[in-house]
């Protein structure tokens, strides 16, 4: 779902598979407090899971992070 609106809005992103990389995935769970996927960073700013990315876009706040 993720993807699928950054895709819509024509944003770029980097997906980065965790699957095989235990270290990778304590190193986010420890940097985001969260266990789920997806977790969203706008350049080095957490936003969250798709929740929140929706949610920022809908009160208008995404395309202005992603420009600043």
């Amino acid at each position: 779902a993720a993807k699928s609106l950054l895709n819509r809005l024509d944003l770029p992103f980097e997906e980065r598979d965790l699957t095989g990389d235990r270290t990778a995935r304590m190193d986010l769970m420890q940097q985001t407090g969260q266990r789920t996927v997806p977790q969203i960073f706008v350049g080095e700013v957490h936003v969250g899971g798709f929740t929140e990315l929706r949610a920022l876009h809908s009160q208008g706040k995404l395309l202005p992070l992603v420009n600043s």
